[in-house]
């Protein structure tokens, strides 16, 4: 964070000092809300958790190195104490924000958010200091300590915004004013909390809403939703997509043999080649949002088409592929799902698989309210019609509907199965996993697929042990 001492950071937050014998100290390193990141110079965010409280920690995180602690109540070591943390924590981050040079760049979307934060901040990078969201910290929390973590050097400010309802990133644009907005795409995660495609795309809109004139709104050519935002903003629109109409678009998309996408970028100064690391032709779209991004401001074809080429995954169990000695392939897609990535992943797994045995390993989409019956059996289908060798759906109800989505598909039952849980699902793989087998694991977050993934890529770890 940018040096501000304790006296100015209670000013901003509204809170009152305790037990701070000199108010000139200087907050010199990050603010965090983990007592594991505290370094010399941080300041803590004392949060109440469902189990943890972040005030018991005030006593070792100030003999860490922390200067001070941002409390709701005093806690007998030096305190900044507010009303709420939370609220504190985002005008402190709105104050430094204000005070940056940077240009700050936030971006949404149903899916790819992080994938595609991970790629702008790749590509600019090459241009000036880059801080950007680490992860998918998107929320309320999250990307004000992100904004925190900016320095005077730094010049471009990436800040991925999540919402589960209307006003969310409403709120977020209001602690961190974006120059430019990036909307992705409006599909059907999380419509069970919002009722509706149209819901979501009110509060996607949101962040198009508050850009000023002289920033630029990147929307999607492709996602009428999305579109159809150029209406909301007085900002510059930019187009990006396969549409002829698009600003930015891709043209002779194809799948290499290795599931990894390549293209012929073309942006209003100029075209370039691209052929990405990253696995899955959903990354094109991806691609172009944060080529729009760069050529705002200022990169050349070349320059985001080199980029892009080299640019990987920065964040984890997101098409996390791993090539085992034995030559199984593990794709670690297992951080969280809804359609628009599951059908994504099953298309990457079908082009990664050509001449090879390919299994998916499928558990429950979440919060897909009356459409859940729905997602999950067009999602077994979608398996079928792949011709991906074997389906293991794991979990509940939700596991049982891909599975019947792709009996129902046609006479491929045998080759499904429904398993009750990861571990049931980890045996059945140990036992009949061969040579050469494409293994796609994938399901939400809170179903913990990921122990599936590297269970396996630590049985090819034990057989290379073994085989020594």
């Amino acid at each position: 964070m940018i040096a501000l001492s304790l006296a100015e950071i209670a000013a901003v937050v509204g809170g009152q000092t305790h037990d701070i014998p000199d108010p000139s100290v200087e907050v010199t390193g990050p603010v965090v809300r983990d007592s594991r990141e505290v370094l010399p110079g941080s300041l803590f965010a004392a949060f109440v958790g469902e189990r943890v409280d972040g005030h018991d920690y005030a006593p070792q995180v100030i003999e860490t190195g922390a200067v001070a602690v941002l409390a709701s109540r005093p806690v007998g070591v030096p305190a900044i104490v507010v009303d709420d943390v939370q609220t504190a924590l985002g005008a402190l981050a709105r104050h430094v924000v204000r005070r940056l040079g940077a240009t700050l760049v936030a971006l949404t979307g149903s899916a790819g958010k992080t994938s595609t934060k991970d790629l702008i901040a790749q590509v600019l990078q090459r241009k000036a200091p880059t801080v950007f969201t680490p992860g998918s910290l998107n929320n309320e929390i999250g990307l004000p300590l992100t904004a925190l973590s900016a320095t005077e050097e730094t010049k471009f400010l990436v800040l991925e915004m999540g919402a589960r309802g209307i006003g969310h990133i409403r709120y977020l644009t209001d602690l961190t004013p974006p120059k430019i907005g990036l909307v992705l795409n409006v599909g059907t995660a999380h419509i069970g909390e919002f009722g509706g495609r149209e819901q979501i795309a009110r509060a996607k809109g949101e962040l198009v809403e508050g850009l000023p004139e002289d920033g630029a709104a990147i929307l999607n050519a492709d996602d009428p939703l999305v579109r159809a935002m150029a209406a909301r903003t007085k900002a510059k629109v930019v187009l990006f997509g396969e549409s002829a109409e698009a600003d930015v678009r891709a043209e002779n998309v194809r799948l290499m043999d290795s599931g990894q996408p390549a293209f012929r970028l073309h942006t209003p100064s100029g075209a370039s080649d691209v052929t990405m690391r990253l696995y899955g032709e959903h990354h094109v779209s991806n691609a172009l949002a944060a080529a729009a991004v760069a050529h705002e401001l200022g990169m050349s074809a070349e320059e985001i088409a080199t980029a892009l080429s080299e640019a990987g995954s920065l964040s984890r169990w997101r098409m996390e592929v791993t090539e085992r000695p034995d030559g199984v392939t593990i794709v670690n897609d297992a951080y969280n799902a809804n359609p628009e990535s599951m059908r994504a992943a099953l298309r990457a797994l079908a082009a990664m698989g050509k001449g090879r045995r390919t299994w998916a390993v499928l558990g429950k989409m979440a919060e897909l309210g009356d459409e859940a019956l729905a997602e999950h059996d067009a999602v077994g289908r979608l398996a079928v019609r792949l011709n991906v060798s074997k389906l293991v759906a794991v979990g509940g109800i939700e596991a049982s509907w891909l599975q019947l989505g792709a009996y129902n598909e046609g006479s491929w039952g045998e080759e499904s199965v429904h398993v009750s849980d990861a571990q049931a699902a980890i045996d059945l793989l140990r036992s009949e996993l061969r040579p050469g087998d494409v293994v796609l694991v994938k399901a939400s977050r809170s179903v913990g697929l990921e122990s599936v993934a590297q269970a396996l890529v630590e049985t090819g770890a034990e057989g290379e042990v073994a085989a020594r």
